[in-house]
């Protein structure tokens, strides 16, 4: 038994350079990993290694200071390179340099005894920090909890590739991450899936079949449409290879810090799937696949909407998935420049011709086409947004600092994810991903 959802509202961005097929992988050694702590809100990072140090994959790295339980682990087996800082002495990232030994092992006997334990479990292999906790969208709180668990089953962002199928061993390790979890929640462990795709019916979680354009991927439609969040109320979110992960670590004591990355874009002359670690080096990813055309590239580690800008010497950050790449835009001399009205330019306005050949696959770069100015009232947020909230006055809440009338409005509900389609199509052009998680930021800081 599931629940069926249709989504109306969204709009899938179709952008050249998709990875073309899932059968061949190819794997790819990254001499450096690194942890960045800004990829993980919430998050107050303290050192509890050296410059030096030998690390196994999975020892802790950084443990949080309000949470001293909770950890940040390290990707590979190594030596710790460096632990770099910003202003203030901010960490900003710890490098590990990849070297022989195995993966550090977990006491796995106990995880599934009891929810202390789970929780114990997951803190310490670095798994909870992978997770989210809306509201807020923040690492879970070490005392949280949770009312109901939200897992995304599938990633509906542009250029995103999904699972082409599970074997049995995908499917047991899924299960047993479903049953720790179940640990966490007086309620229930939802898991969505788009419909008519491969993943099984998982035991133990209620199934929620989700149709509709992007964000229909995104777990805050899917909370949304089935169990919106109110004050008081605490949802542990995450993704479906987290969740594998979890399952995985539970089965065998050993939290599995490989991942496969879509590598995207215009500019990528042979789009492909990547295998490597968690957190490795942009360049190791990218080798000898950029396209060689004398143009200004940005480098995005995640989907154009809600993906961090990376430089070539950077690594691959949070959630993992993807690295997309396309041209920067900074060296194009264009007649009209934004106002042009050639159909190469993707645009949801009606005044441009891109807007009526969204089918076809454009080759977008990263200008803002056209100058941020005061915000419109146009409804252009709530054509693109499923869940049920008014976001053009709750922006404008947030922007007010008015706590009332950002609780009426539906803080609660979202992330900044959320928003991520509405900034695309924003006429205003402002930052709202940016306005959403200082407006999240701020309501926590007020209300703790």
């Amino acid at each position: 038994m599931s629940i069926g959802i249709k989504i109306k509202k969204g709009l899938d961005i179709n952008i050249k350079g998709a990875a073309a097929s899932q059968d061949a992988i190819v794997e790819r050694r990254s001499a450096t990993a690194a942890v960045c702590p800004d990829d993980f809100p919430g998050f107050v990072p303290k050192v509890e290694i050296r410059e030096g140090d030998a690390v196994k994959a999975g020892a802790p790295l950084l443990r949080d200071k309000n949470y001293p339980g909770i950890k940040l682990v390290s990707p590979v087996s190594g030596v710790v390179k460096s632990v770099v800082r910003g202003e203030r002495r901010k960490i900003e990232r710890v490098v590990v340099e990849t070297g022989d030994g195995g993966p550090s092992r977990l006491d796995n006997g106990r995880a599934a005894a009891d929810a202390a334990a789970a929780r114990e479990f997951l803190q310490l292999s670095g798994l909870w920090a992978m997770t989210r906790q809306r509201p807020y969208d923040i690492v879970p709180l070490g005392d949280a909890e949770f009312r109901d668990i939200f897992v995304s089953g599938f990633d509906t962002a542009p250029l995103a590739v999904n699972p082409a199928g599970f074997t049995a061993g995908d499917v047991k390790a899924l299960e047993a991450g479903v049953k720790l979890l179940s640990l966490l929640t007086s309620g229930k462990v939802y898991v969505s899936r788009r419909q008519g795709e491969m993943l099984p019916d998982l035991a133990g979680a209620e199934m929620v079949d989700i149709e509709g354009p992007h964000p229909s991927g995104n777990v805050g439609t899917m909370i949304a449409a089935v169990k919106p969040v109110n004050k008081g109320e605490t949802v542990m979110c995450l993704d479906l290879p987290t969740l594998r992960r979890v399952g995985t670590a539970v089965l065998t004591g050993i939290v599995p810090m490989n991942t496969v990355v879509a590598l995207t874009g215009s500019e990528v002359t042979e789009p492909k799937l990547v295998k490597t670690v968690v957190g490795a080096e942009i360049a190791a990813i990218t080798d000898g696949d950029i396209a060689d055309d004398h143009r200004h590239h940005r480098l995005i580690s995640g989907n154009v909407l809600t993906g961090v800008k990376v430089e070539a010497d950077g690594y691959l950050r949070w959630p993992y998935r993807q690295v997309t790449v396309i041209p920067e835009g900074d060296d194009v001399d264009e007649f009209m420049g934004w106002a042009s009205l050639s159909p190469k330019k993707l645009s949801t306005s009606r005044s441009f011709p891109g807007h009526f050949l969204f089918k076809k696959a454009f080759t977008p770069d990263a200008r803002l086409n056209g100058g941020r100015r005061a915000m419109i009232m146009s409804g252009e947020y709530d054509k693109v947004m499923p869940m049920d909230i008014l976001p053009e006055y709750l922006v404008k809440a947030i922007l007010a600092r008015d706590i009332d009338r950002m609780e009426q409005l539906g803080i609660y509900e979202v992330a900044p994810e959320d928003f991520a389609l509405a900034e695309f199509a924003d006429t205003s052009k402002l930052e709202l991903q940016k306005i959403v998680r200082e407006g999240l930021d701020y309501l926590r800081k007020e209300l703790s």
